[in-house]
């Protein structure tokens, strides 16, 4: 599966993605307005790094190493049977905590302590997420594209309909309650579609822990847990900061703004996810290495700007059919913020190399860094700018990431001749 042909289907997968998005957002916009969409915010931002943490962090490394090894049998099977146990010991434990501190968790995480039944929801069926995600990265490293960007259209057109019902019927309580519940329902669609198709022998989860790969694994943990820590938990530090210092609707608005950007990336970020990591995986030479991110930027980067330049042109139309009236303020982001989406996406490409050779202490670092600056720089141009700048950080912050991962990557495998 070349590149072009990932990223068409990453477009199809998008497609729907957006469709729900645009349903789901009008609904929220018709019957809960800026402050509800700045509640779920926070809600999805918290699910983000629960669940992060109740994967182990080690997806990523079970899609490296599924590439590396999928002619290998005895390999596999050390590799999804330590990784079942490690997923199902962290996602219990994870369990356990959001269940006990269900009123905290409400208090922080939405201002109101009668919402603690979400958190015993997100609870009692995270386990589900987990393992869902953990199948997911197996196909993604087998490179059964076709099967995993059908699973993650099922997944869009369920939560159109299931978040859709729940929002008319129940307001804000059943818009979280339905991101609370999604992906849970998804595992067992995800385990059908793979029965059916034979793409798993099943016996492979059966082997004992194996101490080699949990050592391999946590490696990716590492990784993965600060990044994908880090700019939900950035996320959510701004859009306190925003409701406390400005408003809750402005924060809805730079949260819409927000949305609007990570559907529109979904089409890239499928794409590098699915592509780039396992074939990132099999390179072992610098030179091919060089030839496949540099082939990356020759069909990204105009693609992104093709896709952006559109995104601005219709932002009046978008706004309209994505939300309401009271989000056109939103129309001033717009040009600031698919400018940061542009520079984000050149140093994502570079920073696929980082995760593929498992260079984690760089890795971890950059993500720091980026966690940093834009928090910092976030509050500093806030209280100058207002709202927008949020947007000014973004921006200056991926400035800041790409200079660095350009940086570490040259050194590290004399990769660019400057």
């Amino acid at each position: 599966m070349t590149l072009i042909k990932t990223s068409i289907l990453s477009l199809i997968a998008t497609f729907f993605k957006m469709l729900s998005g645009l349903v789901i957002n009008k609904a929220i916009s018709i019957y809960i307005g800026p402050s509800g969409l700045a509640l779920m915010g926070q809600f999805q931002n918290f699910i983000q790094i629960v669940l992060s943490m109740a994967q182990g962090g080690i997806n990523n490394g079970i899609v490296k190493y599924t590439a590396e090894h999928s002619y290998n049998d005895d390999e596999l099977g050390n590799l999804f049977s330590t990784g079942l146990k490690i997923s199902l010991l962290t996602s219990i434990i994870i369990a356990l905590f959001l269940i006990l501190f269900s009123y905290q968790f409400s208090i922080f995480v939405l201002d109101n302590d009668n919402y603690f039944y979400l958190f015993i929801t997100l609870g009692c069926t995270i386990i589900l997420f987990v393992i869902n995600n953990l199948l997911l990265s197996i196909l993604n490293g087998l490179k059964e594209i076709k099967t995993f960007i059908k699973i993650n259209i099922i997944q869009s057109i369920y939560s159109l309909v299931f978040t859709s019902i729940f929002i008319i019927s129940f307001g804000i309580t059943g818009a979280l309650l339905a991101l609370a519940t999604n992906q849970s329902v998804i595992f067992f669609i995800s385990l059908y579609f793979i029965k059916k198709n034979n793409l798993l022998k099943f016996n492979l989860f059966q082997k004992k822990f194996d101490k080699k790969t949990a050592l391999n694994l946590l490696k990716f943990s590492e990784m993965a847990i600060v990044a994908l820590i880090a700019t939900p938990l950035s996320q959510f530090i701004i859009r306190k900061y925003i409701t406390i210092n400005i408003s809750l609707t402005e924060a809805g608005i730079w949260q819409g703004m927000s949305y609007i950007s990570t559907t529109y990336l979904f089409i890239i970020t499928t794409a590098l996810g699915i592509y780039y990591l396992p074939r990132l995986s099999e390179l072992m030479d610098i030179s091919s290495l060089k030839k496949e991110i540099i082939k990356g930027y020759i069909i990204i980067i105009p693609m992104i700007i093709f896709i952006g330049s559109l995104i601005f042109g219709l932002k009046d139309i978008i706004i309209q059919l994505l939300f309401s009236k009271d989000f056109f303020p939103m129309r001033n982001f717009f040009i600031y913020q698919i400018l940061g989406d542009i520079i984000k996406i050149m140093g994502w490409l570079l920073s696929y190399i980082m995760l593929a050779k498992a260079m984690t202490k760089y890795f971890i670092i950059s993500e720091i860094i980026f966690f940093i600056s834009y928090t910092s720089l976030s509050i500093l141009f806030i209280n100058q700018s207002g709202t927008i700048g949020a947007i000014y950080a973004y921006i200056t912050s991926y400035i800041l990431y790409f200079f660095f991962v350009f940086f570490i990557i040259n050194k590290k495998l004399r990769f660019i001749t400057l």
